[in-house]
């Protein structure tokens, strides 16, 4: 009886110990394949690292004047929260994995700040062109602002440095009529100031094509209406403003946007099918700010409502429909900056404001 029981443990542990063994020769778990959100995503990430790293490097450097490593900096800085709030870098959480090579590793130190811009110049037009195209729209409106903000960081730099402004193509509006019009481009900054006296009309966004034009698909009726009323009552507010304004130049800038905006206001009705209709919801006039609002603060404001606008579409709208969304969140934005508004991390998305 005692022999049986010795048998049954032995028994026994040699299963246990087989079953160990099978479990042992098991393949190793691998890492998932990434479907084409997430690369995506992987990819703003890691042009948003490359960017921080190569300005931080740049500006670290001793031939980099103060004022240019400033403007490094301060682009670095953004380019991080731009990577944390993609969600950073992947991690697998297999120790098999070899480490990442990080940017500065994938290339050499850049010789100046013109390695940034270019840098900057090419992310922008990444996230542009990946809004327009990703599958989810939530990461779609996140990757606009952000290709909005790397087009400020650019502009910004440019100026720091002397440097020509990069080019840009003007948004236009499906039905706008200004489909066909020539597209200008920025005057380079011989001074190295901040181009804060340029026309707004000349100003526009780095975009994926040319000139997209192609309206946004799978938009309710009620968020096209939104647009066009931003973009009217911003028209009339400026033509006012214009109206009262003393000083030359101050005038003809708020009406340049104000005809701008009344374009694209045409524009978006006729995409939306209300332009002539009774439901066209433009009106003779709007409610305008107090006295004691100054012209500029207005327009900073509009822009700002205008690019929350334009920002909710890209998120709302089918995906390779999306780039005229794209780039008027960024003209906007651009228009906010050369009135005086500071470079932000997310232009359009008010939730980030803190960032």
């Amino acid at each position: 009886m005692r022999f049986r029981r010795r048998a049954a443990v032995a028994i026994a542990c040699a299963l246990l110990l087989s079953g160990c063994g099978v479990r042992f020769d098991a393949p190793p778990p691998t890492e998932p394949v990434p479907d084409p959100v997430e690369i995506v995503r992987r990819t703003a990430v890691d042009d948003a690292l490359h960017v921080a790293e190569q300005a931080e490097a740049v500006a670290a450097l001793r031939k980099t004047r103060p004022k240019v490593a400033e403007t490094l900096t301060d682009i670095a800085e953004v380019s991080r929260r731009h990577a944390d709030q993609l969600g950073g870098e992947y991690e697998s959480g297999l120790q098999s994995d070899p480490p990442s090579p990080t940017p500065t590793e994938l290339a050499e130190i850049p010789p100046g700040a013109g390695a940034v811009l270019t840098t900057l110049s090419d992310a922008a037009a990444r996230s542009a062109t990946a809004a327009d195209v990703c599958e989810d729209g939530t990461l779609a409106r996140l990757l606009a602002s952000i290709s909005a903000a790397q087009t400020l960081s650019a502009r910004k730099l440019a100026a720091a440095t002397g440097r020509p402004q990069p080019a840009y193509t003007p948004p236009v509006v499906p039905g706008s009529g200004d489909e066909t019009a020539p597209a200008p481009s920025a005057a380079p900054s011989d001074d190295g100031a901040d181009a804060t006296e340029e026309s707004d009309t000349t100003t526009a966004a780095l975009t994926p094509s040319a000139r997209p034009t192609t309206p946004p698909v799978g938009v309710a009726e009620a968020d096209l209406v939104a647009i066009i009323l931003a973009e009217d009552s911003t028209a009339y507010a400026l033509e006012v403003r214009a109206a009262q304004a003393d000083d030359e130049t101050v005038r003809e800038r708020l009406a340049n946007r104000a005809e701008t905006h009344r374009r694209r206001a045409e524009g978006w009705a006729r995409v939306a099918g209300v332009d002539g209709t009774g439901a066209d919801p433009r009106r003779a006039a709007y409610e305008l700010p107090g006295a004691e609002v100054t012209s500029q603060d207005v327009l900073l404001q509009a822009e700002g409502r205008i690019a929350a606008g334009y920002a909710s579409l890209v998120g709302l709208a089918e995906a390779d429909t999306r780039a005229v969304a794209v780039a008027l969140l960024t003209d906007s934005a651009i228009a906010q900056n050369s009135w005086g508004a500071p470079m932000i991390s997310f232009p359009g998305l008010p939730e980030q404001a803190a960032s």
